[in-house]
Order: C-alpha cells, then structure tokens, then sequence
C-alpha cells in the first residue's frame, strides 16, 4: 500500500483516480491546485505524487520544479492532454519520473504506477511475520523456521502484493499488473503457474494451503 497524492483539477477525472487507487489499496489524497500540491507535498511524506500539468494558480511544470528545488525526491508522474515531444522532455528534466498521455487507461497507469514504485522501492514494510515465515521486505528475503527460502524476484514481488492487500480477493488481472513489468503479455495460465510455484515454497501443505486461497471464478485470496 503506498501513499499518493493525486494532483487534477478536473473533479470527475480526480474521483476516478482516487477510487481506483482505493480500490488497489493504497492511501490517496487528492487536491486541485499548485499552490496546494506544492503545500501538501513539503508537508507530508509520500511515495507517488500523480501530477496534472494543466492546473489553476501554478501548473504541473511549476509544482515539479518547486518541489525538486526544494529536494524533495518523491517519484512524480505527470498527467497531461498534451502530445508534443517537447513537453514531454520538458517534464522529465524538470525530475519528473514518467509521462502518461490523457486520456488512458486505468490498467496503463496502474502499470506505470506500479514501475515507478518498484524502482524507487516503493513503501517500506519492514518485517511481516505469518506462520512459521518472516517476510524481510528491506532485504527482499524470506525465511522458513529462520533458513532462507529461494524466491525468485517474481514470486517475492507476487508474494508482496498478497501481503499488502491481505484479506482481499484479487484477480488474476489484478496480480498481473502489479506484480509484472508494464507490457508483459501474460495469461491467466501463466498466473497460475507461478502461484502454484509459490505455494509449494512457503506453505505447510500446498495441496492444503493455509495462506494464499483459490477463489473459485475470480483469482486469489491471502490470509496471513
């Protein structure tokens, strides 16, 4: 779950985002203006900042400008209607981290989201404990009964989105974008595989799993 602080001046597009990124499982604050953005930004620790470039007050370029200026590093990704090139490699030398082209798809921003989050480490976690396992989020380790259990990236990554959305029933659509690199092609098939993979690492009786259900017609669910 990471926090983001959505930055969109038009109120319909602003809800949409918000809701969806609810709905993923992050913690989401949204506002309307530069002037704000760049207030609420110094003011709070964040791990996403969405960012409109077309905003009353101060715009976009401004907000990532003042921020950078004032070496605040969180990862920004501008949203914006405009197509030239220029704007483009505008924002990014200003320190945005990406650009995503209105209007697009939620699967797409989610992907991008959860790239940016990936590459700046996204939320710290610290330690999870669940069974006789320890989740070192830090080192990217886990261990069974204290001896290291041999995860591949993917599988701890998969195994990170089961633990920071517990308790919920995910797709498999839903693993996929926030586990697998933007773009991928992935089948459901596929998910399943790697699913099954990481149960016969962490679970007691993989044919019984106690952590990560099957939920008949939709995807998985993680109890831990």
């Amino acid at each position: 779950m990471a926090r983001i602080l959505i930055v969109e001046d038009e109120p319909d597009i602003a809800l949409g985002l918000a809701d969806d990124l609810k709905r993923q499982g992050h913690q989401v604050e949204t506002v309307a203006d530069g002037e704000s953005a760049i207030r609420r930004a110094s003011s709070e620790t964040w791990d996403l900042i969405l960012l409109d470039v077309m905003l009353p007050r101060v715009d976009g370029f401004e907000v990532c400008r003042e921020l950078r200026r004032s070496r605040i590093q969180t990862p920004i990704i501008l949203l914006t209607a405009k197509v030239q090139e220029a704007e483009k490699v505008l924002g990014l030398e200003l320190g945005a981290d990406d650009y995503v082209t209105k209007p697009f798809s939620p699967r797409e921003l989610r992907a991008r989201i959860q790239a940016v989050l990936r590459r700046f480490g996204g939320p710290s976690l610290g330690v999870c404990r669940f069974g006789d396992l320890e989740v070192d989020f830090d080192r990217a380790e886990v261990r069974k009964q204290g001896v290291p259990v041999d995860l591949t990236a993917l599988e701890f990554r998969i195994l990170k989105v089961f633990i920071t959305r517990r308790g919920r029933v995910l797709t498999r659509g839903q693993l996929i974008d926030a586990a697998w690199d933007p773009g991928t092609n992935v089948t459901d098939r596929v998910v399943d595989t790697h699913v099954l993979n990481l149960r016969k690492k962490i679970e007691p009786l993989p044919r019984q799993p106690q952590f990560i259900h099957g939920v008949r017609g939709i995807g998985y669910r993680f109890d831990g």
